[in-house]
């Protein structure tokens, strides 16, 4: 099975039992970011995490193995053409090298891992229109010198 079957395997069964990611968090113990990454093939399952999961979308074994798979990240083009992906870049386009002053001058010289990280979505009424409120927290990682 291939990433995409998986994918779209995935996401027809989550649509035929009418669920959300949120629904999944509940019964798999895991962030909704987290499992939409699953979803997508930039994350892998336990064995325990893939069966939950395969019972909740009543997925094939074939399914629940290939969760299981280590992924290949960050696959994609490297100007997203999805235009809310694109606002990603973007905003990364214009406020990276801001944040990235900002960060170095508050820990110093490192980055921000994206292995020791979590990330939540909400959603914040407004009068003026509903807003996307991110947020990222990802552990400091300094260079070291050698």
């Amino acid at each position: 099975m291939t990433q995409q079957q998986l994918t779209e395997t995935l996401f027809a069964a989550k649509k035929q039992k009418g669920l959300r990611f949120a629904d999944l968090e509940t019964q798999l113990g895991r962030d909704e970011v987290w499992i939409a990454a699953l979803f997508y093939g930039q994350a892998s399952a336990s064995a325990e995490e893939a069966e939950i999961l395969g019972r909740a979308l009543d997925l094939d074994a074939g399914a629940v193995g290939a969760l299981q798979d280590y992924p290949l990240k960050g696959l994609g083009p490297m100007v997203p053409t999805d235009p809310l992906i694109y606002r990603f870049y973007e905003i990364l386009q214009v406020y990276g090298m801001p944040l990235k002053a900002i960060i170095q001058e508050k820990f110093g010289d490192g980055i921000m891992s994206a292995i020791d990280f979590s990330m939540d979505v909400e959603k914040q009424s407004d009068p003026k229109g509903d807003r996307v409120h991110i947020s990222m927290s990802g552990k400091f990682l300094p260079y070291k010198k050698w």
